[in-house]
């Protein structure tokens, strides 16, 4: 009756907070070019106005800056154009956008700072933004790895170590590892998000504020308010780039964790073992040769997006090796961007795929007889130990187990044939003790102890987000 009312619980607060992931800003749009140039304008605004606040440029100077402060009055192709010319990307955006600046206020656009300042700070948004899109998908996977641990809690299969027949366990146990995984990177992407609101930057070329004169710091502080940011670090991170390297290597972690889950699925699918399956689409073809053919295609992509994605995390940490106070990093940019859109593409799928999973769970228990009643030889030791020792029980085992391999003959036969062994067991208790659905340990528990824990999580983070 608890499982009942904890499962009634928890499904139904997850179809109320469902994330709608179509409706989400996609990663792709946060990198495109027109809204790196809306933050760059954005940038300029916030600058504007936390110099007018403190007397340094004049307020109507400010107003019109910020009034102005929309791409439409920086047309990309004028911007291509203006390109051409100057062959710098922040003057280029600049001289087209001052155009439309009227009074003189063009005059006060840019005051004091300089290129890097903004580009990093642009970059630090929208990989703040980025952040937030791959937690929602996170949290929608872990929606659907919540329901699909508790709906097979007690689908009992085999425990698998070194690729061999181990124990038994349940699905919802082995869900139950993958679900526990994917809250710690949830974790994990949280506390870097919290380093992404503290890296906006207005330090100057050299990272002494030298250029916006006495009240730099403070400006720095206003213009970060501004722009919805946390207070700044005090340091000057451009050389050192750690926060950048931390981001790229959560968002690898998290690709080495759905690689690990489909590597798994990826096996189990396997003719040969046949647990779980995919669900194809009905016009899917996965042979032009063979009809037959069922491959895994969204298992076999987590392990691809698991290769790609750390790969470009190298990339960013060894960025994290500069020359002085600066260096030119900005094509580094261009590999987060790509890490963020593939971890996004990776979490689409992976949700797809465990959404639509198909669990054979007679296949499981099917499975679990392939070794003619091996898989319990633990269980009958642990039984004859308290009667006979544990040294002596494992050795009568160990030779039991010996020649039901070498004659090919389930468990229960070979142990009858021993008279050391047989004399303490009858009939029905062979049978009650060799059935493995009577021997997972406490896997039921344990999936459902980690589903509980992360319920009360999301509804703390909920009634936080309220």
């Amino acid at each position: 009756m608890r499982r009942v009312i904890l499962i009634t619980l928890i499904f139904g607060f997850l179809n109320a907070h469902a994330l709608n992931s179509d409706s989400a800003r996609t990663v792709i749009k946060i990198f495109e070019e027109n809204n790196k140039n809306q933050l760059v304008l954005d940038f300029e605004a916030a600058l504007a106005s936390a110099q007018a606040a403190q007397g340094i440029i004049p307020t109507w100077a400010a107003e019109e800056i910020s009034s102005k402060a929309d791409i439409k009055y920086a047309p990309l192709i004028e911007i291509r154009e203006e390109y051409e010319v100057v062959n710098h990307r922040m003057v280029a955006l600049l001289n087209v956008w001052s155009r439309s600046i009227k009074n003189g206020a063009h005059e006060y656009v840019h005051f004091g700072a300089t290129t890097v300042d903004i580009y990093d700070t642009v970059l630090i948004l929208q990989l703040n933004e980025a952040s937030t899109v791959i937690l929602n998908y996170l949290l929608n996977v872990e929606a659907t790895l919540m329901t699909l641990a508790m709906k097979h809690r007690d689908t009992v299969m085999a425990g698998r170590t070194r690729g061999q027949h181990a124990l038994p366990i349940t699905f919802g146990k082995k869900v139950s590892t993958w679900l526990g995984e994917n809250r710690r990177n949830i974790d994990r992407l949280k506390e870097v998000q919290s380093r992404l609101a503290k890296s906006g930057i207005l330090k100057g070329a050299v990272g002494t504020h030298l250029g916006l004169g006495e009240k730099g710091k403070n400006t720095e502080l206003l213009m970060m308010e501004e722009l919805k940011l946390s207070k700044p670090f005090s340091d000057d991170w451009h050389p050192a780039r750690d926060v950048l390297a931390e981001y790229a290597s959560v968002l690898a972690l998290v690709s080495k964790s759905f690689g690990r889950i489909g590597n798994e699925l990826f096996l189990l699918q396997m003719t040969d073992i046949g647990e779980t399956e995919e669900i194809l689409s009905k016009s899917s073809v996965s042979s032009s040769t063979m009809p037959h053919k069922k491959n895994p295609s969204k298992p076999e992509a987590l392990i691809f997006y698991s290769r790609v994605i750390p790969s470009m995390a190298e990339v960013i940490m060894d960025d994290m090796i500069n020359t002085f106070e600066r260096d030119d990093t900005s094509r580094t940019a261009k590999v987060l961007a790509s890490i963020s859109l593939e971890t996004e593409q990776m979490l689409l799928q992976a949700n797809l795929l465990l959404k639509k999973l198909k669990i054979n769970e007679q296949v499981m228990l099917d499975n679990l007889e392939r070794t003619n009643g091996l898989i319990m030889s633990q269980r009958i030791a642990f039984e004859l130990a308290d009667k006979i020792g544990k040294a002596t029980a494992n050795n009568l085992m160990r030779k039991v187990v010996k020649k039901a391999f070498q004659e090919n003959i389930p468990l229960k036969e070979a142990i009858t044939l021993s008279p050391e062994i047989s004399k303490y067991f009858s009939n029905e208790q062979l049978d009650n003790l060799l059935d493995p659905t009577t021997y997972i340990g406490l896997s039921a528990e344990q999936t459902e102890s980690v589903v509980k824990e992360i319920f009360e999580k999301r509804k703390l983070e909920d009634a936080i987000l309220d």
